[in-house]
This record gives C-alpha cells, structure tokens and sequence, in this order.
C-alpha cells in the first residue's frame, strides 16, 4: 500500500452541484475538485511538485447536479497519515470545505485501486420536477425496460471524440416516495456524458405525448439513426452512490424522504408551479445533507 514515504488514501464525498461547474477542475471557474485541491493545499497536505492531479475524482458531474456519495483518491505523505485518524482529518477538511461539499470519509487504499472502475453507480431522476410531467402509469415500466442491456448509446448521450459508446446498465426502474412516483433510478456501470438527462429528457416527452414509445426504441435499436430527444435540466438529477468492492455503497432503506406533490387540479397556474419547483429543490438539498449526516459517522478508533 505504499509507495516510499506516501501513502494512497481512497475517500468519499458529497455535493450541492448548483454552486459549482461541475466536479471536474477548469480553469478561472469553481468546481468541486478545485475546492478539494484548495483546501489540502492550504493544510499542506499535497506535495506541491505533483499539483492538482494528484486528487482525482471518480465520477465526473454536469454543473448543477448533485451528489450524495462520489469518490476519489489522493496521495499524501506516509508520515501525516501516521498523525492523523480518520476523524481528525475529517473535521479539518469539514471546517475548511464550504458547507455544500461533504467529506464522509477516507481510509488506505492499495496501489492497485483506480476510483473510475467502479462496480456500478447508481443515479436517480425526480421527473416530476420538469415543467408539465405527467404520471404514465403502469406503462411506465415498459418504458424504462427499453433502457435496460448493453446497447450503443449514442444516441442518448453528448458522445465525446473517442469514446466507447456501449454501455451496460443493469436496471431502470421508478423511484417512488409515500407511494407516489416522483422519477426512476438507474444503475449501470459507468455512463456517456449526458447519459441519464438524456433518458430522463425522452421519458418526460413520452408522457406528455411528444415522442412515442416506438420512436424511443428505434433510437436505441439503431444508433447509426442520429435521434435527439433533448437533455433534461440539472437540477433534478442526483449521482446517488458510487459502488466499489472495497468501498460498498450503502443500500439501506432510506426513511427520510418527505416530498410534496406538485399542485394538481384547473386552479393551478404557472406561479404556483414554479413555486412549488423551487419549493423541490430545497426538499432534494435536504435529504442529501441528512443523507450525508447519516453516512458520515466515522468510528471512534485512532489510526495506527
């Protein structure tokens, strides 16, 4: 696990996307990974010879997406880690991050260990946040079966010069609070750039009658058959958890999810609407940092 006087460290994290542009570091802009990079520099935690990327992330996120657990690694030296716990360098970087970015935890990790090669990542989609979603009904599962395999995706992602466009996703299914459905979860191995706002962006307009089902599954069936359903907004897709064999992703019911219905009936007019979205936005923030104060209980054993 180590490699002369430093060791890997393997952590996980949690954000408010709508503050930043996106995971991924850029230049003169803020994004999640930027922050990271900031605050280990400030504790002089990073060897200032490698620079930035020596904390890389593993999934990379759209600005204003958020994130309950994503993941990284870091390489700092052997000797800090040997001063430091886990709970202490926790609370150090907590006191210095912004409050919309989680530190959960972090722990030693072999050389082998590569956080983009993940067993699977698991994102959920609350639909009915998109202006005029209608509820299907039972039709709803033939439609999110369509985007269960491995198939060329091509066509429902911003496919990037070079990239493999086949994709495996192991399920699709409704994502329901109390009963209601409020959007779907997704799990797949890995995803295309725009992959789940894409499929989000085509289910919404199958339910309001836009595109048919058959026009859906022509797209999937022939990517060669340049197709564009549009991409969903940010603000209502969620990178539930990051899933790898050394660090699990927890799977345990959540009990806390408390989401209003959208206003329904002929009185509703568009300032009750968009009042009710913005209303959604703080109940999706809410749960994520319940989420994180739940996930983010560290145990109370000093490092060796």
């Amino acid at each position: 696990m180590t490699n002369g006087a430093t060791v890997r460290l393997a952590f996980r994290i949690g954000y408010l996307g709508d503050a930043y542009h996106g995971s991924q570091i850029q230049p003169d802009v803020v994004t999640v990974q930027g922050e990271l990079i900031r605050v280990f520099q400030n504790l002089k935690w990073l060897d200032p010879e490698e620079g930035q990327h020596n904390l890389v992330l593993s999934s990379r996120t759209d600005a204003g997406v958020h994130v309950r657990v994503n993941g990284g690694v870091v390489r700092i030296k052997r000797e800090l880690w040997d001063a430091l716990t886990p709970r202490k360098m926790v609370r150090a970087l907590d006191d210095r991050l912004p409050k919309d970015i989680a530190f959960l935890d972090v722990q030693e990790i072999d050389e082998a260990w590569n956080p983009r090669m993940a067993l699977h990542r698991v994102y959920r989609y609350r639909l009915e946040g998109i202006e005029f979603w209608n509820d299907p009904g039972e039709v709803f599962n033939e439609w999110l079966s369509m985007f269960v395999g491995t198939y060329d995706a091509r066509n429902f992602a911003r496919l990037e010069e070079g990239k493999n466009p086949m994709r495996t996703i192991f399920s699709c299914t409704p994502w329901k609070v109390d009963g209601r459905l409020v959007g779907f979860e997704i799990i797949g191995e890995a995803f295309l750039w725009n992959q789940v706002r894409r499929t989000a962006m085509a289910l919404h307009r199958m339910s309001i009658g836009e595109v048919t089902q058959e026009e859906v599954q022509a797209a999937l069936d022939h990517p060669e058959r340049e197709a564009d359903f549009g991409v969903a907004p940010p603000d209502w897709l969620m990178l539930w958890g990051v899933h790898w064999e050394a660090l699990p992703l927890d799977s345990s019911e959540v009990g806390i999810e408390c989401f209003s219905a959208p206003p329904q009936g002929p009185a509703v007019e568009r300032t009750m609407r968009k009042r009710w979205r913005e209303a959604a936005r703080h109940e999706i923030k809410s749960l994520l940092h319940n989420e994180w104060a739940r996930l983010g209980e560290l145990p109370i054993v000093k490092h060796r």
